[in-house]
């Protein structure tokens, strides 16, 4: 894409979840104000000091050393407000989904709605003190679409919402009472109405949008799916020292383990290929880069397979796409048809062979274009079979990854190109 010619323009991005502050949820927003600059749009991220989070990752910020991006914090909301520390640990699953539900009774759309007042007043001061010429507000939470929209209505610019998930039909949303619900769809519908255009990660979320809300139309709502830095692939492998070939085939799964995303098909499927098949244990290792909590472990023990499993916790993300780069195969869960892991997409950078536990819909059309293999979340006889194909082509040196004109399809310079285009229809000259 042709960069533009026109002076330097300036964008308020509204992100709640930004770096240091770790996880795939920062990745999409950090990436687009990392090249936003290179079309001649200079962003201003309005965020919050990163407190009560459960991961922070500070290699992140390199690729916020640029003089024609800045970022702006206020004090955190929610549970990080009392927080005193950065960093807190991963709650049982069992645990968070209590705090999670107790969130959604007491708090709407959720509980960072604090920060509206404080994140309002400051975006007004930085727009005084120097105009912007957009607003870009990026969700969950969903708490930063209604400041996108507020500010909209003070200062009379174009507003973008990027729905990284969706909202009222968010699949793990709880409504205590149909009151819960209708409060969330007015909420939603108030801030899809001060927009100027939406922009969604895949088609099911567009659907759904479009589908609840009859004063939507399909122009009014652009694809712009999560994708993979290049650069970050790059100095990995600058870094790095190629991996030498193994007798061992090495799966891995990045990221954490929550709701119905969680490891206990894919464990009892090694678990049963091994009992068929005995030669196998120890030719196939299971990594693990992210948080693993206690009950994963457990069924890691339970099943005999601690031998086969090896968990590395948290990484940065250059350690992180480092162990990417250094698999076989990858794999990836995802229990609906509305979830879009940013990871997967990375994945598809690494130029891997995939495994998708996934339903039917995007995500697995997605992952079977770029060559990979996909079954049910739950089919354990059928990620068994998967796991054992793999390892054929592995012992044959035959496993392939995607495609390269796939693989360019998610590359986060042009997908940012793709959104100043959106940008640029909503600027009146």
């Amino acid at each position: 894409m042709m960069e533009p010619d026109f002076p330097p323009r300036r964008v308020l991005v509204i992100a709640y979840y930004f770096p240091p502050m770790g996880l795939s949820g920062v990745q999409r927003t950090l990436k687009f104000v990392k090249y936003l600059p290179k079309y001649s749009w200079r962003p201003t991220v309005l965020t919050v000091e990163p407190r009560g989070y459960y991961a922070k990752d500070e290699s992140l910020m390199r690729d916020l050393d640029n003089p024609d991006i800045t970022v702006v914090r206020t004090a955190p909301a929610g549970p990080g407000k009392l927080s005193k520390k950065d960093i807190v640990d991963l709650p049982p699953e069992r645990m968070r989904k209590t705090l999670s539900r107790f969130s959604d009774v007491f708090f709407i759309p959720d509980n960072k709605v604090g920060w509206i007042s404080d994140a309002v007043k400051r975006a007004l001061q930085l727009h005084k003190e120097n105009p912007f010429d957009l607003i870009f507000s990026t969700a969950p939470p969903f708490t930063d679409f209604l400041i996108g929209a507020a500010v909209k209505a003070k200062i009379n610019k174009p507003l973008v919402l990027d729905y990284r998930d969706p909202w009222v039909d968010y699949p793990f949303k709880f409504y205590p009472t149909p009151l819960h619900k209708q409060r969330n769809i007015a909420l939603e519908r108030r801030a899809l109405r001060a927009s100027s255009h939406i922009v969604t990660t895949n088609r099911r979320v567009k659907e759904v949008l479009i589908s609840r809300y009859g004063f939507l139309s399909y122009v009014d709502i652009d694809i712009i799916p999560q994708g993979f830095d290049p650069e970050d692939f790059a100095w990995v492998k600058e870094k790095s020292a190629a991996r030498a070939h193994s007798d061992k085939m090495k799966i891995t799964y990045a990221g954490v383990f929550w709701e119905d995303r969680i490891p206990d098909y894919f464990l009892q499927a090694l678990h049963d290929l091994f009992h068929e098949k005995p030669k196998l244990r120890g030719r196939i290792e299971a990594v693990f880069a992210g948080n693993f909590r206690e009950e994963n472990l457990k069924l890691v023990s339970r099943l005999g397979l601690q031998d086969t499993v090896k968990v590395l916790g948290y990484l940065s993300h250059p350690d992180c796409i480092r162990e990417i780069v250094d698999s076989d195969v990858l794999w990836v869960i995802v229990g609906d048809d509305l979830g879009s892991p940013g990871k997967t997409y990375e994945y598809i950078g690494a130029g891997k062979p995939i495994l998708g536990c996934v339903p039917q819909g995007f995500l697995k059309h997605t992952i079977e274009e770029a060559g990979g293999q996909t079954v049910a979340p739950d089919d354990v006889v059928g990620i068994k079979k998967a796991i054992a194909a793999y390892f054929d082509q592995f012992e044959r040196h035959a496993l392939k990854g995607p495609k390269p004109d796939i693989i360019e399809k998610y590359n986060r310079v042009s997908l940012t190109g793709s959104l100043v285009k959106i940008f640029e229809s909503l600027i009146v000259t």
